[in-house]
């Protein structure tokens, strides 16, 4: 065969597997309202950079005359791309092919940029839009989801793993993404569950729609399964772009920095009078967030989940900082089952990664009932408490109003590890609120105008943060107008901390 000729074939090779599973099943996508793996993986990363693997791949099945059924890249688009000129492992699952079904074939392509990823130190984002296992291949298939799942344990808090589930995510196929460190869903048009409407409906009598059971709404408000929503395909790559540039390529690096045009001395007169003098009124924790960061930007994790406390991304002169905060406008800023959880895993996600910690503090205590404590506060909270204690990155913590009882040693405070403890004027650090307390330090024998005094005494004593601050437990009482700066002077001082923990092989987490 001349060059020519083999040059055309190459030609004629590329244009099939860039077909995928055919013209009319990338109409079908679009028709869904979901764009094909190759126009994701165009809108995620910088253009002209994507080089693609492993694109010839096909299946090597042969029973269910599978043998008459090959189509070069098998259902997954692999390889390597740059977001922001820095390099991002990829692979996109493609629904025009066999469903987007994992065959071995397949799972070998996106082990191979899972090995890849983790040789090099930079991140890996998966793109999901599978039927799950490709039952023609039976176990085959299934030793490939474990290859993955062992490669995405080996892979945690080496290099940044990142999944979008961007159609169905069904049975063993949601391990994966469960595994990574953030999932992004797409309203209206992905869900993630373990057994589908039909088997529940058989087992346990249950009438449940597939987006009730396991859609993009469920998983980011009740069940806390996946930490971003998206309203379609596009906006879904645009926020993937905009995670990654607040993290490093793996745990070895630091996170990017970025030029700040925002002046690090930039005060804010309104936070002057941002927290309320009455201790019962809410007041909105993200507008001293977003008032202190870089441009006013924040970028929250799990928005829809758990919202009495808050976590998320932002800069501060230029460093990416996580940043986790009570939200005193829902639930009175209360730590609870799913939001000791949320916080948790945040936080050891920003250790793992060299995410310094900053910490706003306005939390009454633990929420009591028997629902919590049946469903385990004690352990649950107890993940909160473990993941700052654990943390060694740089963590400033600044408290705005309440720090009440065990509430304030697990909120990041002096005694766990924190390296600067700031507070406002307003803030309070006692065991309990000043009623409560009186009722149990008199044990009610006071009439109403002793009582009234001795509530008095109690708030002038700790409904202040000049007692911690005597007791060096809180290193400086601030003008809240200046947080911004406080925060970036801690950080710059922070910046080379060393804290290495006692050697281990690792610690046991009360899961």
């Amino acid at each position: 065969m001349s060059i020519e000729k083999k040059l055309e074939q190459l030609e004629k090779n590329h244009l099939a597997a860039e077909l995928g599973g055919g013209q009319d099943r990338i109409d079908k996508q679009h028709a869904a309202g979901r764009k094909t793996a190759r126009e994701r993986l165009n809108d995620l990363l910088d253009p002209g950079s994507f080089v693609e693997l492993d694109k010839f791949v096909t299946h090597r099945a042969t029973d269910f005359d599978m043998d008459k059924q090959k189509v070069m890249g098998d259902g997954v688009v692999t390889g390597y791309g740059k977001i922001d000129g820095r390099q991002i492992f990829v692979f996109a699952q493609d629904f025009t092919v066999f469903g987007g079904s994992l065959s071995r074939a397949n799972a070998d392509k996106i082990v191979k940029v899972m090995d890849l990823a983790i040789r090099m130190g930079s991140p890996i984002i998966g793109l999901n839009d599978s039927g799950g296992a490709r039952i023609q291949e039976g176990v085959e298939s299934l030793g490939g989801y474990a290859d993955i799942f062992y490669r995405n344990v080996m892979s945690s808090g080496v290099v940044p793993q990142i999944s979008a589930i961007l159609g169905p995510c069904a049975g063993g196929a949601v391990y994966s993404p469960a595994i990574t460190d953030f999932i992004l869903m797409v309203k209206d048009s992905s869900y993630m569950f373990v057994t589908g409407p039909d088997v529940i409906k058989t087992v346990t009598h249950e009438e449940v729609t597939k987006d009730e059971l396991g859609g993009a709404l469920t998983h980011n408000s009740k069940s806390g399964v996946a930490h971003f929503l998206a309203d379609d395909d596009e906006q879904a790559m645009i926020m993937l772009r905009e995670l990654i540039s607040f993290l490093p390529s793996n745990n070895m690096e630091d996170p990017p920095i970025k030029p700040c045009s925002d002046s690090i001395t930039r005060e804010d007169e309104k936070l002057q009078g941002l927290v309320p003098e009455d201790p019962n009124k809410p007041y909105d924790m993200k507008e001293i967030i977003t008032t202190v960061v870089d441009e006013h930007n924040f970028f929250e994790v799990m928005p829809y989940y758990a919202e009495n406390i808050i976590c998320g991304f932002g800069r501060l002169g230029g460093r990416s900082v996580g940043i986790v905060a009570n939200q005193p406008a829902m639930l009175a800023g209360v730590l609870d089952i799913n939001a000791s959880v949320k916080a948790a895993r945040f936080v050891r996600f920003c250790d793992a990664f060299n995410i310094p910690l900053i910490t706003f503090v306005d939390v009454p205590g633990f929420l009591p009932g028997t629902v919590q404590e049946f469903g385990g506060i004690i352990r649950q909270g107890a993940k909160l408490l473990y993941a700052f204690a654990e943390a060694t990155v740089p963590k400033i913590t600044l408290i705005t109003r309440k720090a009440y009882g065990g509430a304030y040693d697990v909120m990041s405070s002096k005694h766990i590890g924190a390296d600067v403890n700031y507070a406002y004027p307003t803030a309070e650090i006692a065991v309990m609120g000043p009623e409560g307390a009186v009722n149990i330090i008199y044990k009610n024998k006071l009439n109403p105008e002793e009582r009234a005094k001795a509530v008095d005494d109690y708030k002038t004593t700790f409904a202040s943060p000049y007692k911690a601050a005597s007791l060096g437990y809180i290193d400086e009482i601030i003008y809240p107008r200046q947080t911004r700066q406080k925060l970036i002077q801690a950080l710059e001082m922070s910046q080379n901390k060393n804290k290495p923990n006692p050697p281990r092989k690792h610690g046991n987490i009360p899961l």
